[in-house]
């Protein structure tokens, strides 16, 4: 008897915390810099320091631990290198509320004590998302975690900068740019997320100034009015081709503007006329520049009318478009007003509606960086999974715009640029100059604008290795095997470091590109706190164990399918995780030794299919794992461990482990228990870490971390373990006898324990063979008395048939049933089924029930509905053949 016998029950917690402080003690997720292995390198994504692990997270780590674990059971020299982000805005929200709560504000601190403040507060509150990364089993190498604010990226970022700004692909100048009023800086087209909005569209005529009539422009944001400068029309439409004036009065500001011609114009929206407000709207600020418009400011960067805006000025822009419309209704030049419905930008962190403003930034010239990008994909250097993806990161290249990298907050890169107060000359160095290079001033100002988060992240693969310095970590690193990461920042961040990686680095920042789905509510609906749906990791990891968790998220990670997340679901995984700890207890009570050999002179049928099938396993998971089919690979494992190791290799050999086979049986059945357990625990590991540590270490024979064992198809004895197809057809033969008998048995409510008379009959030779070559196996597993094969066996009297590949199969039920009760009890059952049904079919033809509850409440009594009417189907089904034996 094994003396390291595993408790009864699994409980997680205590084994989660032991193994992952074993596995940072013993430095089991350190990579090597100087390795002669295969290396294997992914960056996490780096977290918000402001962030708590949430279920995106939670996805996305799982399947990139499942890929490091996995090539480190492989060999590889894996690196998995974590860090966190600064995340400017947001950062700077949380503490800015945090000083209000105090009665303070940064201003008052003034920019030095605020950015003290900010790293205060990232000491106090920043590791909580790497500790719960931790607790969620992520086996990065710690040692090396890295902050995009930490001196090293620091200086990669000033180095970019300085070198992209020498190559004259920063510039600074005037350009439309996103504007957020709480936050008080300029967001990224990308940081921008639009909403419908019910808002109205207001037609305003312009009158010519010979007084000849007027052109009606529509528009739904009249505030901006009175920053236009001209009136556009398009060369083609027909409305206009008789125009006897070129000039029209701006109504309420009384300034004569310009009629221009302009093929941008959609002759189908309004009334073909299109106001001109070039300092607040991007497509009219490229129609300003086509036709050398001036460009009017009147909503100022507080949301405030400016004194462009005349009599308006000072007024909020939303008070003033209220203002603007009654002056318009006044002057007699508001034709109508129509309900209109149109998507509307928010500003991604304060979700205060962003205003499109005329600001003095800075910008990157990406269009040269984006032709390499989209050749390295076209070239095949990056490979995007799955393929749906690509075609959306081409799009989205293809018409990518100069990137606006300054934003007006204090925590972030200080933009490494001064102005000479003497002659304005702008110097970009890698330190502070004392002296004008120009005039040899010694007044310099440095640029108070923070760099975009994005623009550090885009260098976040080759800046975490050392860069700007050639390492040995990059050496051995760069570029890495593959990102993982949602579709959402595919743009923000994976298209950015495509373009910073091949131009910084010549090379490619990635290999592969995996892009995974959202996770749901179990309804589908996305995530929101509004909706009260937010699933919390850390919650389900507490209820259920994190291996559970893990193995739900990626048995549902199929490529390009949004995970429906329940706790249900991963319950269901938490008797899994119980299975395998009450399979591997009962093995560890025969285990006493590991063994090296598995004596083939010895054994049975059940013995060479389960290692037949361990093969397959073993080949078709790490295919999955290759191609990023990880559901498939949670699949096959489930169904492997579950059905065919434990609900029927264990139950077939059990005669043999408790030796009424005889001591070569039962040798040979203690080998394959042992092998296939062991390679079971390994295969399961990138997916339930800790539960297989925790049994690895009471397997006989095991040495170390289960993180240090070798793939089963990379081991030496691996050509032991082969595929034998005429094995697993014979044992599926076997297999489906002995449920036919068990379904027969169930349908006529036999007791498990009564022992059944069965005639075969088959006129196959190899099938008749089989079935009294390994009737030993049905007998056990099936309960039978006795066991007839022949190929004229005529059906008993009252016995109830199933057929099989190749076989009838005939129970007698003799002596067994009391048909006339059975039939009876059956009827009752049906009865009382139907009625339920009944019930529930009123519910459901209930369109007030439909429309007016809950959906998991509908979709609840569907499920009713259907079970229900399964079980009365399979009673009619009992019924109709107790009926048909009786006669």
């Amino acid at each position: 008897m094994n003396s390291k016998l595993l408790g009864k029950g699994y409980e997680p917690h205590d084994v989660e915390r032991r193994w992952y402080d074993f596995w940072e003690k013993e430095k089991l997720f350190a990579a090597d810099d100087e390795s002669s292995a295969e290396s294997y390198s992914i960056v996490i994504p780096p977290p918000n320091v402001t962030g708590v692990l949430h279920m995106g997270h939670a996805l996305n780590n799982t399947l990139q631990d499942i890929l490091c674990r996995y090539r480190r059971l492989r060999g590889d020299n894996v690196l998995w290198m974590p860090g966190t982000d600064h995340a400017g805005i947001a950062t700077q929200n949380v503490v800015e509320k945090a000083l209000a709560e105090e009665g303070k504000d940064r201003h008052q601190l003034g920019r030095e004590k605020f950015i003290e403040a900010v790293w205060a507060w990232r000491e106090r509150y920043g590791s909580a998302i790497i500790n719960q990364l931790k607790r969620l089993g992520a086996s990065c190498d710690w040692d090396r975690e890295r902050f995009t604010m930490d001196e090293g990226l620091s200086r990669a970022v000033r180095k970019v900068f300085v070198e992209l700004y020498n190559q004259g692909l920063i510039y600074r100048g005037n350009y439309i740019i996103n504007w957020c009023h709480r936050c008080h800086t300029a967001l990224a087209d990308l940081e921008v997320e639009y909403e419908e909005h019910n808002g109205h569209l207001y037609y305003i005529r312009y009158p010519f100034t010979d007084n000849s009539g007027g052109i009606v422009v529509a528009t739904t944001r009249p505030e901006t009015m009175l920053g236009d400068t001209a009136v556009a029309i398009n060369p083609a439409d027909e409305r206009y081709q008789d125009l006897t004036s070129d000039t029209v009065i701006l109504p309420l500001m009384d300034r004569q503007i310009p009629i221009i011609k302009d093929a941008y114009v959609d002759m189908s929206f309004g009334t073909g006329g299109l106001k001109v407000t070039p300092a607040h709207d991007p497509n009219d600020f490229e129609i300003a520049e086509r036709h050398h418009l001036a460009s009017v400011k009147v909503i100022g960067d507080d949301g405030n009318m400016t004194s462009e805006a005349g009599k308006f000025a000072g007024m909020d822009r939303f008070e003033c478009r209220d203002a603007v419309v009654k002056a318009l209704e006044k002057e007699g030049v508001l034709e109508k007003i129509e309900h209109y419905a149109h998507s509307i930008g928010h500003c991604y962190r304060c979700k205060t509606i962003v205003e499109p403003n005329l600001s003095r930034q800075w910008f990157v010239n990406v269009k040269p960086l984006a032709e390499k990008a989209i050749m390295a994909v076209q070239k095949g250097e990056t490979k995007i999974v799955p393929d749906i993806w690509t075609k959306t990161y081409y799009n989205w290249m293809n018409n990518i715009r100069d990137w606006v990298i300054s934003r007006q907050i204090w925590w972030g890169h200080q933009i490494p640029a001064w102005t000479c107060k003497a002659c304005d000359e702008v110097i970009v160095s890698m330190e502070a100059p004392t002296t004008c290079s120009k005039c040899g001033g010694e007044k310099l100002v440095q640029e108070t604008d923070v760099l975009d988060t994005w623009f550090s992240s885009a260098l976040w693969p080759f800046s975490t290795m050392g860069w700007p310095d050639d390492t040995q970590l990059l050496k051995t690193f760069y570029p890495t095997s593959v990102l993982v990461t949602g579709f959402d920042i595919l743009f923000f961040w994976v298209a950015r470091m495509m373009m910073m990686g091949i131009h910084f680095m010549g090379d490619v920042p990635f290999t592969d590109v995996y892009v995974h789905a959202l996770v749901r509510d179990e309804d589908g609906q996305k995530m929101s706190k509004s909706k009260g749906n937010v699933i919390d990791p850390l919650t389900i990891i507490e209820n259920y164990g994190t291996d559970a968790f893990r193995f739900t998220l990626a048995a549902f990670a199929a490529q390009g399918r949004d995970i429906k997340m329940s706790e249900r679901r991963v319950e269901g995984y938490r008797h899994f995780v119980n299975k395998l700890w009450n399979a591997a207890r009962f093995a560890l009570m025969h285990l006493n030794q590991s063994y090296d050999k598995i004596d083939d002179d010895h054994l049975s049928l059940p013995d060479r299919w389960i290692l037949s099938r361990l093969n397959r396993v073993i080949n078709s998971t790490a295919d999955a794992l290759d191609t990023y089919r990880f559901n498939d690979a949670a699949s096959e494992l489930y169904n492997f461990v579950w059905h065919e190791f434990c609900d029927w290799y264990l139950e077939a050999v059990k005669p043999a482990l408790y030796g009424k086979k005889g001591e070569g049986q039962k040798e040979a059945a203690l080998g394959v228990l042992w092998h296939t357990l062991h390679d079971i625990l390994v295969l399961l590991h990138p997916f339930m870490p800790f539960v297989t540590e925790e049994i690895w270490h009471k397997l006989p024979g095991t040495r170390g971390s289960i993180m240090k064992a070798a793939y089963p198809s990379d081991r030496a004895d691996a050509a032991d373990i082969v595929r034998d197809k005429d094995v697993e057809s014979q044992m599926t033969l076997l297999i489906d006898m002995i449920s036919g008998i068990r379904n027969i048995r169930g349908e006529m409510n036999i007791s498990p324990s009564l022992a059944l008379q069965v005639w075969v009959q088959s006129t196959d030779h190899a099938t008749s063979e089989t079935i009294h070559c390994h009737q030993d196996v049905v007998i056990n597993l099936a309960r039978l008395k006795s066991l007839h094969v022949s190929n004229t066996a005529e059906r008993p009297k009252s016995s109830a048939t199933a057929v099989v590949d190749g076989a009838t199969i005939f129970v007698s039920l003799e002596g067994i049933i009391d048909f006339a009760k059975e039939s009876e009890r059956l009827e009752k059952e049906i009865n009382k089924l139907s009625n339920e049904l009944a019930k529930v079919s009123i519910k459901l033809e209930n369109k007030a029930f439909l429309n007016k509850a809950p959906a998991h409440v509908v979709e609840d009594v569907k499920e009713k509905h259907a079970r229900l009417l399964e079980r009365k189907q399979k009673l009619r089904t009992n019924l109709d053949r107790i009926k048909e034996i009786e006669t």
